[in-house]
C-alpha cells in the first residue's frame, strides 16, 4: 500500500479555497482515480509548532492507493485534467511524495 501525499506549502498572500478543495477537486480526483485509490484524507493547516506561526502546509491530502503503478496508471490517463484543476482553488505549486505506508492504524 501506498500513500501519495500532496502538500501546498504556506506562502503569506497565497490564495487557497479550502471549501472548493474540499468540496469540489478532491472528490473529482477520487473519481477519475476510481479503484486505484482506496481512500482520501484532506487537511487544513492550523499553525505551525510553535504558538502564533503559521502552518508549514496550508493544507494536504494522502491519497492511499493499492500501488504506485495503479496510481501512475489512472494519472496518466487523468492527470491533465486533475492537475489543471489546481488553478480553481490556489496559486501554490503543490508538493509531492510517494510513500510506502507501513504502519495504516496504530490501534490494531
Amino acid at each position: 500500500m501506498i500513500k501519495v501525499t500532496v502538500m501546498y506549502p504556506y506562502t503569506e498572500g497565497a490564495r487557497f479555497d479550502h471549501d472548493y478543495y474540499r468540496d469540489r477537486h478532491m472528490p473529482m480526483v477520487k473519481a477519475k482515480l476510481g479503484n486505484a485509490c482506496a481512500y482520501y484524507t484532506v487537511e487544513k493547516g492550523l499553525a505551525g509548532g510553535a504558538p502564533g506561526t503559521p502552518p508549514a502546509f496550508v493544507a494536504m491530502c494522502a491519497l492511499i492507493c493499492e500501488s504506485a503503478e495503479g496510481f501512475q496508471a489512472a494519472m496518466k490517463e487523468h492527470g491533465a485534467e486533475i492537475l489543471g484543476d489546481i488553478a480553481n482553488y490556489t496559486d501554490i505549486a503543490p508538493v509531492l511524495q510517494l510513500s510506502e505506508v507501513v504502519v495504516e492504524r496504530s490501534d490494531r
